[in-house]
């Protein structure tokens, strides 16, 4: 996971062109972008691995630099003619809310929970086994976690956050639900079956790993190889940035 140097930005260079909420530099609202994609915000939710909203997400909204928003309306337009749809689970990350994952890992204490999305794994090893990033490219506004749905499919399952799940590797019937295709673990699952080329998957799971892969590749998106849910488009970062995302 590329680190990068992490600049405090608070602005209002640019101004998405369909929404009254200003955002800096030439960051657009995805919702603005192709409102037909998808979104669950993990990070503005409890439903994540440290258990509570991040610092920074006042909103669950997909935020996104505009070069990234056009590549993925083209990934949707293409997927959408197999019924398919893209999924965000995370866009641009304030840096506050890293270092909101750096207190988590280091407070010495971990939750059934919090294991459920590292099983096999310390919570403090996260960061030095490249699972999380101190400084990450989200930050940029060019990385992004998503995952694909099947829209004929049932997908009105919801999390229950007074249920117990069986961890991120378990079968999907047995984890935690996020209505959409199973890619073989959960989504933020530290471990090594989330790894895109994981052998431990089935030939099913490899198919829909795959074809997210090659659909986001078109538009010149890279996967990171620990994580098959995450993509990054090299050369259209830069600096990191702080603000927080606010509604549209």
């Amino acid at each position: 996971m590329k680190v990068i140097v992490i600049a405090l930005v608070i602005g209002s260079a640019a101004v998405s062109p369909a929404a009254s909420q200003p955002l800096p530099g030439d960051f657009v609202f995805l919702r603005d972008v192709d409102p037909t994609i998808l979104q669950d915000i993990r990070y503005a939710s409890s439903n994540n691995f440290v258990g509570r909203r991040l610092s920074g997400y006042d909103a669950a909204e997909c935020v996104v630099k505009r070069r990234v928003g056009w590549a993925l309306k083209a990934v949707q337009a293409e997927l959408a003619r197999q019924n398919l749809s893209l999924k965000m689970f995370d866009c641009y990350r304030p840096a506050r809310a890293s270092h909101d994952m750096v207190v988590w890992a280091q407070n010495g204490r971990e939750t059934a929970a919090e294991r459920r999305y590292n099983p096999a794994l310390p919570k403090k090893d996260l960061f030095r086994l490249g699972y999380i990033a101190e400084r990450s490219q989200h930050s940029t506004g060019v990385a992004l976690d998503l995952t694909l749905v099947d829209l004929a499919a049932d997908n009105s399952a919801t999390f229950d956050p007074a249920k117990t799940y069986a961890d991120c590797t378990a079968p999907e019937a047995a984890r935690a639900p996020e209505a959409s295709v199973d890619m073989g673990t959960g989504y933020d699952c530290s471990d090594v079956k989330s790894h895109t080329a994981a052998r431990s998957i089935t030939p099913a799971q490899r198919r829909w790993r795959n074809m997210l892969v090659a659909a986001m590749a078109k538009q010149g998106f890279v996967n990171y190889s620990k994580e098959w849910w995450h993509f990054s488009m090299p050369g259209a970062g830069g600096q990191a940035y702080d603000f927080p995302i606010r509604r549209r």
